[in-house]
């Protein structure tokens, strides 16, 4: 049984749907990336597993964490599983974290509200939390302030809090955006060892560099929907659908002299073209694109490799 599983779930916002039909799985000891395009969705639907949606937002599908279903809790059940079982490292450290509270505040008021320790408890396991993610002087920085921790160590922090009650699962929005080539590997490394002691998590981003260093398996996200998955060798060494392709072929590379960019701009959910919505910018399209939405087609002679788009039937 996968330890989450997310099955055909929508979010609408006055009947425009900015996450469409979406499912994915993520098992135990693995690490799934999510990519695609800003504004593509992935960042709404890693909230709505915590249960966090704008206002005016509609659901629905469903949410399995364990063979429970998280869209059918009430907020009190879902509280208990926020945070505890499942922790988010949210995109932007810089607005993540309170500027009026110390670290160490804040790290143990987590453990202060879903582990029921006291304070000096708390700060005890806060200390050991900064040092496993090689924070130094690590009884000293729980006394400082936001403001004295650098872009890296913040986002450390951050991971520090979402681990701290050993949650199963571990959902990493954008953990290495606007950090530098050595942070950037600071925080892969860490994940890798959380993987190697069991815990699962959903990487999103949409750096295809970062997933291809530590990602099982991988979901391309398009417009709120998933257009493509397979695992990270094949989805590389074997990309499918027209969009996977312009953005693996948008990456700089050695062997290139000029970068190919994907022409023109992502629509927004007020003007999703009919047919395939990625058909405007598509150096593949024929008729049937224009007119129908294909679905998500195996890829012949390829296990769990899926592709959405009407090449694979038409080969």
């Amino acid at each position: 049984m996968s330890v989450l599983e997310i099955k055909n779930l929508t979010i609408s916002f006055d009947g425009k749907k900015a996450v469409d039909n979406l499912s994915l799985k993520l098992d135990q000891s693995e690490i799934v990336g999510l990519v695609g395009e800003s504004g593509c969705g992935k960042s709404l639907m890693a909230f709505s597993i915590l249960g966090i949606t704008p206002p005016g937002s509609n659901l629905s599908g469903e949410v399995f964490y364990k063979g429970q279903d998280l869209l059918k809790l009430d907020d009190e059940s879902r509280r208990g599983i926020r945070g505890n079982k499942i922790s988010l490292i949210p995109q932007d450290p810089l607005s993540a974290l309170n500027p009026v509270f110390t670290i160490g505040e804040q790290i143990s008021e987590v453990l202060e509200v879903h582990k029921k320790l006291s304070h000096t408890e708390a700060i005890k396991v806060s200390k050991s939390a900064l040092e496993s993610v090689n924070i130094p002087n690590s009884e000293q920085r729980l006394k400082d302030y936001p403001y004295q921790f650098s872009g890296g160590m913040k986002q450390r922090a951050l991971i520090a809090m979402a681990l701290v009650n050993e949650p199963d699962v571990l959902i990493a929005d954008e953990p290495t955006t606007a950090l530098d080539a050595t942070i950037q590997l600071q925080i892969l490394e860490i994940m890798q060892d959380l993987r190697k002691k069991g815990k699962s998590i959903l990487l999103i981003t949409h750096d295809l560099g970062v997933v291809s260093e530590v990602c099982n398996r991988i979901y391309v996200m398009y417009l709120g929907k998933i257009v493509e998955t397979a695992s990270t060798k094949e989805l590389f060494t074997n990309p499918k659908h027209p969009y996977t392709i312009g953005l693996l072929n948008s990456l700089p590379d050695e062997s290139k002299k000029t970068l190919i960019p994907i022409k023109g701009q992502p629509p927004s959910i007020d003007s999703i073209p009919t047919g395939c919505a990625f058909h405007p910018r598509c150096s593949f399209v024929f008729d049937r694109c224009r007119k129908e939405i294909p679905e998500l087609y195996d890829v012949k002679t390829i296990k769990e490799h899926k592709s959405r788009c009407f090449l694979e039937i038409k080969n």
